[in-house]
């Protein structure tokens, strides 16, 4: 495909994976139609289903794009320190500044269990912002703050949810630092004491 062609393309994917996001996360799944994406996105109804096969496929790549953003932040938020449970910490506080992304709630935690299902919003997260989590969680065993026989999997679903119902909670209203503080101690309590 030529350069220009190849740009262009791109372009449309942008467009139509910014407008639906707007959309979605304004009206939510089912109160946005496709010919209102196209109309937001500026192009043709065929430009839709060339790149994407149907709405649901299209909420799909919005969510997986925004699951990948919380994941990057919370990887640039826990880089600075080698140290484990700084890290976790650090992590935590970057996941609930990603999750006050606008509408970001409401695309992971709510619409996105609803429209794709638990199990596959499971197997997103577990590529994305899980995946940071158990990380973190397994660097903190090998680096023998954590008991090794902690159950890591289970651990990290607990924690992720955790994590999510503060985050459903802060988007409601609630004192972002009183939260931040109880997960900041949660995840303490994992330690071994020093």
């Amino acid at each position: 495909m030529p350069r220009s062609n190849r740009i262009r393309t791109e372009q449309t994917r942008s467009d139509l994976l910014a407008a639906a996001r707007k959309l979605f996360t304004e009206q939510g799944y089912n109160d946005t139609a496709t010919p209102d994406i196209v109309a937001a996105a500026g192009v043709t109804r065929g430009a839709l289903y060339h790149h994407f096969e149907d709405k649901k496929a299209l909420f799909r790549a919005v969510v997986e794009r925004e699951a990948q953003a919380v994941a990057d932040t919370i990887d640039a938020g826990s880089s600075a320190t080698t140290d484990a449970r700084a890290a976790l910490i650090e992590g935590g506080k970057a996941f609930l500044a990603a999750m006050a992304e606008p509408g970001r709630t409401r695309l992971l935690l709510l619409d996105g269990p609803a429209v794709l299902g638990r199990a596959e919003m499971d197997a997103i997260d577990a590529r994305n912002g899980a995946r940071t989590l158990h990380e973190g969680l397994a660097d903190a065993v090998r680096q023998g703050a954590m008991p090794d026989d902690l159950p890591l999997e289970a651990i990290t679903a607990l924690l992720s949810a955790a994590f999510d119902r503060a985050a459903l909670t802060i988007d409601a209203g609630a004192n972002e630092a009183v939260y931040a503080q109880a997960l900041e101690r949660l995840v303490s309590s994992l330690f071994a004491p020093r």
